[in-house]
């Protein structure tokens, strides 16, 4: 059971009673609405219907789509989770970085410039970084000279993470890999991005390129996309020539 504070208890013990719930319920849909940060929350709870999505001021959908009683009641109590989040402390301070903190990601790279989450993954975007949590492990990546959009799951037969670029759908796998061992996601997942923050400055380091991360199943076409990504960051100072043309050498032995 996720751990509370004192205060968290009590809102969680006077919901249960109130919307004739257990305590297990109410606590199942408070980590559901945490962790879609206050605005939404996907859950699956039996005392509630099965699985289901509650949006704050959108639509709220339950297993039993035609009992708008239910709806109603998971409408009403995700709202008052979400109101209890906002000035109740109810879970025990998280120290920044640690997987279960709102700021699960590796401290040293700042505030995000945006966030989001869905089900068991997050990701955050920060200057050349992106940090994706899925299961509570955090790998980062290096996101070179892409001026990163959202982050989807891609749908149909290619499960792979994928976000928009200015150079269009770049699959999340086919970027280096700074820190981490990756993310193979086998869930058709859609993130819904977070409000804007002030950019910080970068504390990754450019010079950091690693394809190690390729496997066999890795386009040609993605291959040479990175190659020429590499190759702006040679002509750019970033990688010497002896880094650049290692890398360029190892990516083209897996074509």
């Amino acid at each position: 059971m996720q751990l509370l504070t004192p205060a968290g208890q009590n809102v969680v013990n006077e919901l249960a009673e109130r919307y004739n719930l257990s305590q297990d319920a109410v606590i199942h849909m408070l980590t559901a609405v945490n962790i879609g940060g206050g605005s939404m929350a996907q859950f699956n709870c039996q005392e509630l219907g099965g699985s289901g999505q509650w949006m704050r001021g959108g639509m709220t959908m339950v297993g039993d789509m035609f009992n708008h009683g239910l709806k109603n009641t998971v409408d009403n109590l995700c709202s008052e989770l979400s109101n209890a989040l906002a000035n109740t402390q109810m879970f025990p301070v998280i120290p920044a970085g640690s997987k279960n903190s709102n700021q699960w990601w590796p401290t040293d790279l700042g505030s995000p410039s945006s966030s989001g989450s869905q089900n068991n993954i997050r990701y955050a975007v920060f200057p050349n970084r992106l940090a994706i949590q899925h299961n509570g492990e955090v790998t980062v990546y290096d996101t070179l000279d892409n001026n990163i959009g959202g982050v989807s799951q891609q749908q149909g037969g290619d499960t792979s993470l994928t976000f928009s670029s200015q150079y269009g759908t770049i699959a999340v796998d086919t970027l280096p890999v700074v820190s981490g061992a990756g993310v193979s996601v086998q869930k058709q997942t859609n993130f819904i991005q977070a409000a804007h923050a002030p950019n910080q400055s970068d504390h990754g380091d450019n010079n950091n390129v690693d394809t190690t991360e390729f496997t066999d199943q890795s386009s040609s076409d993605e291959i040479i996309a990175l190659i020429e990504k590499m190759a702006k960051l040679h002509e750019s100072g970033a990688l010497t020539d002896e880094e650049f043309n290692t890398k360029k050498t190892e990516l083209l032995k897996r074509i």
